[in-house]
């Protein structure tokens, strides 16, 4: 690996464009953040953000780069990133998505479980998503009678909860 690969900040993504919004270039985001508006260049620097209001379904937004429909339309599925440097500090027990993506987790009695590989929210609050090292998969409400611990290292999953 190389020094400068070493170096590139992890990405997350706050938003998605899901259209084009009239003729002069907005696009509709589908919004994953709080306060996307904090931010104004995304992408590693390739979109910089001019004005954002809400939408049916999220909100409207206008970059600097994109003059026209047919750019806008162009963007369509496009995931709109910034540095994880760039997201506030957490409170006690609060996470971000991204930081729990790849913890290795163990059980509370300390047998390997596997990797998380995914953060789901079906609307009544997140849900983690373990690999095994077979492929099997199981998912665990991220909740601390579910998961009492977890840091930069680890995920620990109460034994109650995990899916033989």
């Amino acid at each position: 690996m190389s020094d400068k690969a070493a170096t590139i900040e992890p990405e997350v993504v706050l938003a998605a464009v899901i259209g084009a919004h009239g003729v002069t270039g907005e696009v509709r985001l589908k919004v994953f953040a709080d306060d996307l508006g904090a931010h104004r260049s995304f992408n590693r620097g390739t979109l910089t953000l001019k004005a954002l209001r809400d939408g049916p379904n999220g909100a409207i937004a206008r970059f600097a780069e994109v003059g026209d429909r047919n750019r806008a339309e162009a963007l369509r599925g496009m995931e709109l990133s910034v540095p994880r440097s760039a997201l506030p500090p957490l409170g006690k027990g609060e996470y971000y998505h991204c930081d729990l993506i790849g913890l290795a987790a163990v059980s509370s009695e300390g047998e390997a479980l596997g990797r998380v590989v995914a953060v789901e929210n079906f609307g009544a609050g997140d849900v983690i998503e373990i690999k095994r090292a077979n492929g099997k998969r199981f998912m665990v409400p991220m909740r601390v009678d579910a998961v009492p611990e977890w840091n930069g290292e680890r995920l620990v999953v109460a034994t109650s909860f995990v899916d033989n």
